[in-house]
């Protein structure tokens, strides 16, 4: 699958990047690079919608940025820049996600290694980060976990080596999906069950207690009713892929459908939120 590389030019200071990748996600881009002069965005080449341009283009004209530039980006060049100098990382001295080629720290609590090629979720990013976070501090033993839009599988198989009874991960891009086969089988995990599909598959998982949902505002806000629906009462449901300031919106659609908001976390204006589901 082809992606689309959209190039914004941005003036030296310019203080209002996060804001330009929010607006940007908000027309379905999920991946991005900035650099010095300019602010690199990606998305798969079949979810492109051309209309989206006038309004990014409006926007870049309001903010004074430079004029767009749009180039289709083949498999293997998008492949390349994902597999190329890709650092390891680690979460509060307990998970470290890391490529085949670093070295392993085996007294660490959790070791998972990412082919990351060009799906979305290698710790890098300060929501994967979060979502790890949350996992990490959170009871998954003998859970049943959806992680919907599981990008490169990370967050679930983060859940099954905390011992979930089965994690579901589901994503709609065929890149996502093959990713998540490589690296579940990469890390020997056996109770992760890969699906590709979108909202539209989650009628088919029922009893879930846990849902990882690392996706964008308007995808969370969409789909929440897909979400909250087979969620047992008293589970849990962990938010990221929005700023802080569209906390509220995700608790005011979250609440439609009984959850309550517990507990969230903030990382460079990036949040993530924990709902449960309030018996009914």
């Amino acid at each position: 699958m082809n992606y689309i590389q959209t190039k914004v030019p941005i003036p030296e200071n310019y203080v209002d990047t996060e804001i330009l990748i929010a607006k940007l996600m908000s027309f379905g881009f999920d991946s991005f690079e900035e650099q010095t002069h300019s602010l690199i965005a990606y998305i798969p080449e079949c979810e492109f919608v051309k209309d989206y341009l006038l309004s990014i283009d409006h926007y870049r004209e309001c903010e004074k940025l430079g004029k767009l530039s749009i180039e289709v980006m083949p498999d293997k060049n998008w492949n390349e820049v994902w597999e190329s100098n890709y650092p390891s990382v680690t979460i509060d001295n307990r998970c470290y996600v890391r490529a085949s080629f670093h070295d392993s720290k085996p007294t660490i609590d959790y070791e998972i290694v990412i082919q990351p090629k060009m799906a979305f979720g290698t710790a890098h990013h300060e929501t994967t980060a979060m979502m790890i976070q949350l996992i990490l501090e959170n009871d998954f033993a003998n859970k049943k976990v959806l992680d919907m839009g599981c990008g490169t599988g990370v967050l679930a198989i983060l859940a099954s080596m905390k011992g979930a009874e089965t994690v579901t991960a589901i994503d709609i891009d065929q890149w996502s999906y093959e990713n998540t086969l490589e690296n579940v089988k990469l890390n020997n995990i056996t109770n992760v069950n890969v699906i590709k599909g979108g909202a539209e598959v989650v009628v088919d998982v029922d009893n879930l207690e846990i849902i990882l949902a690392n996706i964008n505002k308007n995808i969370l806000l969409q789909d929440m009713k897909y979400y909250a629906n087979p969620l047992l009462e008293g589970g849990y449901i962990y938010f990221s892929g929005f700023y802080s300031n569209d906390l509220s919106d995700i608790e005011a659609e979250a609440s439609n459908y009984g959850l309550r908001l517990i507990n969230n976390l903030e990382n460079n204006n990036w949040a993530a939120a924990v709902f449960k589901k309030l018996k009914s």
